[in-house]
């Protein structure tokens, strides 16, 4: 198995980053231009993706946005059906974010960095944990903020920057976690939110969202 001391496996890790480098960086430049008008869709996407496949996911986000369900009143289960696991669980969650989204939205332009809002976002959103946090808020343009999902998880383990898999985490080890990525990722000379996107294609085929 590859490690962080294996020349060889980061190499290899290098060499793929050069050839995915510009596709990753024009993701995240279209993060960064993602409009406040979108933010609700985009959130609803992050709740949506615990355990679920996220192309899934966005389809469902997608019929929900083209009925309009940010201003319309009905249940959106009927549409993550299929689509996502726990989706009677996740549709009282994006119901609960509709009814909160504007004011909590305009809290969070009152917060004075990333980590701070990320935080907010934890603390007043039904459903959400440090992992959907840091994925809405990349998705909207922020950086520096770990998406510690499995498919991450597994390649930190893999390249040896982490020592095993977590089966679930607190508040601590999220931090922990996320600091051991940021070292590694300063350790290679990969920005992490392009390494993030780089070990996501790497798992998935893909660079999504």
């Amino acid at each position: 198995m590859a490690n962080m001391e294996s020349p060889a496996g980061l190499k290899q890790l290098h060499a793929l980053y050069r050839t995915r480098k510009a596709s990753i960086q024009k993701r995240l430049a279209e993060f960064a231009k993602v409009p406040e008008s979108e933010y609700f869709y985009e959130l609803c996407f992050c709740l949506l993706t615990p355990q679920s496949n996220a192309h899934k996911c966005w389809e469902a986000v997608t019929s929900l946005k083209m009925d309009d369900f940010q201003n319309k009143d009905f249940h959106p289960s009927a549409y993550l059906h299929r689509r996502t696991r726990f989706h009677n669980h996740k549709g009282e969650y994006l119901l609960e974010w509709k009814k909160s989204h504007k004011r909590l939205l305009e809290e969070l332009k009152a917060k004075k960095n990333s980590a701070e809002i990320r935080e907010h976002l934890v603390k007043n959103v039904k459903g959400m944990w440090y992992k959907e946090a840091s994925h809405f808020l990349r998705n909207v343009g922020h950086r520096n903020l770990a998406i510690l999902d499995r498919h991450i998880l597994k390649n930190l383990r893999h390249y040896g920057a982490i020592g095993k898999m977590p089966k679930a985490m607190t508040r601590k080890e999220y931090f922990a976690i996320e600091k051991k990525f940021l070292e590694f990722a300063e350790k290679v000379k990969i920005p992490m939110d392009e390494l993030d996107l780089l070990f996501w294609s790497m798992q998935t085929g893909n660079i999504f969202k």
